[in-house]
């Protein structure tokens, strides 16, 4: 019971408090708080019971849900999805207490705060592709009126955006989920993947093509990025972290488990496309980042170009280079995460985002210029941080198979030292902005948002075994077998 557990804790907090009277707004926060954190213990407890040597399912949870068409409630853990929990659990509680800040309606925000984090939980949790597609979808809801009613600028055009790009890719996906069913007549996932290779290649290309959409435009993708920029921009500055730090990894987790094990002959068929499109998310997103005077909306795109990376990764079917996916996307979301909570650190003292308007800060704000620094750094791939172990995995992974796209791909990583710096240069160096002269330090309300992300950073860029050795197990079963070699 202990997974379900993770998923009780908010439904509970969530009914606690629609219960509550809509004045007493400490004790909603407080009661989110408690949900989120009690996430966060069991997930801790998850991965000290986890045995890391064991490739397969662990902690399995199965109970019949609709047994007249094989439906289960199937939940289980192994090195996959267990780095996802974790992360998903450590983002969901520091996005809570930044969610503190939101000054209206907080009854509504903070259900649905606890309901995005039931379905992004459940999606990383499920074994079960219609339970998967149920938690997949239960996202969308509460993201879109996150977006939509405590957002700024354009914020219903970017919820209406958010919210059709995604459901689009779901159709695809469902689509394939319907193929797969009727040819199966199973919607167990581990099922499926031991029957993959009864699939004719024809049929798994079509079953990929659909998983591919579906996930594509969650990573997101290029040319099927366009959402995220709007998106970021709009959203509050929680729904921003977890949307870069949470909803963009169930694309690239939807690879993992379910595109690639159970369509694993189109899975090599699809290599030459994945590095392509990996390596055009990279460069791409980087010289746009580097255009922007936004500084979310340069943090947006940076993410376009560091998921390329995990891209990259898939695509070339290696220990190194499919390690190297998972751990960018636990690094990216630490990484992006925080610097979205640093731009909403800024943007709540000042009411702007434009790079142009700040200088100085560096003396004015010494804690936040620590802090801002340290991410940066990461985000360009520091050596000693988790961004450099990420990229240097996915590229010495995928340079054996796709030597030009990964030779193209390094230029991402000069480009992302070019626009990070100019972060620094232009928030923090130079001459003060008069209109800045008295602008407050961060509390040690902000500071504690951000501390435990610059620790994981910091521990998984030292030791990267700390997340490697949890994952290693199953992605070597996954290599073995998509590609039929031990």
């Amino acid at each position: 019971m202990v997974l379900s557990w993770l998923l009780l804790c908010p439904v509970i907090g969530l009914v606690v408090i629609l219960a509550l009277p809509r004045s007493a707004v400490q004790a909603i926060r407080l009661t989110a708080v408690a949900a989120t954190g009690a996430v966060l213990c069991i997930a801790i407890g998850l991965l000290q019971g986890f045995d890391p040597a064991i490739a397969g399912i662990q902690f399995q949870e199965r109970a019949a849900w609709i047994p007249q068409i094989g439906i289960h409630y199937f939940l289980g853990i192994d090195g996959i999805n267990l780095p996802m929990v974790l992360l998903t659990a450590l983002l969901g509680l520091l996005a809570c207490l930044s969610s503190w800040s939101i000054s209206e309606r907080q009854k509504e925000y903070f259900a649905l705060y606890l309901l995005l984090e039931v379905g992004m939980l459940g999606t990383f949790l499920a074994l079960d592709l219609f339970l998967f597609y149920v938690f997949w979808e239960i996202v969308l809801v509460p993201m879109y009126f996150m977006i939509g009613i405590w957002g700024g600028g354009r914020r219903e055009y970017s919820a209406f955006k958010f919210f059709v790009y995604t459901l689009a890719g779901s159709l695809a996906m469902l689509l394939a989920i319907l193929a797969l069913y009727f040819r199966a007549g199973t919607f167990d996932m581990l099922l499926l993947a031991q029957k993959s290779r009864t699939f004719d290649l024809g049929f798994q290309q079509v079953l990929f093509i659909g998983f591919f959409l579906g996930f594509a435009v969650k990573v997101p993708v290029f040319p099927f990025h366009t959402w995220l920029p709007d998106a970021h921009v709009d959203a509050p500055t929680p729904g921003s972290v977890l949307l870069a730090a949470i909803l963009l990894k169930m694309g690239g987790y939807g690879f993992f488990r379910i595109a690639f094990p159970i369509c694993p002959d189109a899975a090599q068929w699809a290599g030459w496309g994945l590095a392509v499109l990996g390596m055009i998310n990279i460069v791409y997103g980087a010289f746009v980042a580097l255009a922007q005077t936004d500084f979310k909306k340069l943090v947006a795109y940076s993410s376009v170009s560091h998921m390329g990376f995990v891209l990259l990764g898939l695509a070339s079917l290696t220990p190194d280079g499919l390690n190297g996916a998972m751990f960018q996307m636990v690094s990216h979301g630490l990484i992006t995460g925080a610097m979205f909570l640093l731009v909403g650190v800024l943007y709540e003292r000042t009411h702007t985002r434009e790079l142009s308007a700040f200088g100085g800060l560096g003396v004015r704000m010494p804690r936040y210029a620590g802090f801002l620094i340290f991410f940066s750094l990461a985000s360009l791939g520091l050596p000693g941080l988790s961004g450099f172990v990420a990229e240097f995995l996915s590229l010495l992974g995928a340079f054996g198979p796709w030597r030009w796209q990964t030779a193209v791909s390094v230029l991402g990583i000069v480009m992302a030292a070019a626009y990070m710096l100019k972060v620094i240069r232009q928030v923090l160096l130079g001459p003060l902005n008069p209109k800045w002269a008295n602008l407050p330090d961060m509390t040690w309300w902000e500071w504690w948002t951000l501390a435990p992300l610059m620790v994981c950073t910091l521990a998984l860029g030292v030791y990267p075994l700390l997340l490697l050795k949890l994952q290693e197990a199953s992605m070597q079963q996954l290599i073995a077998h998509v590609t039929g070699r031990p």
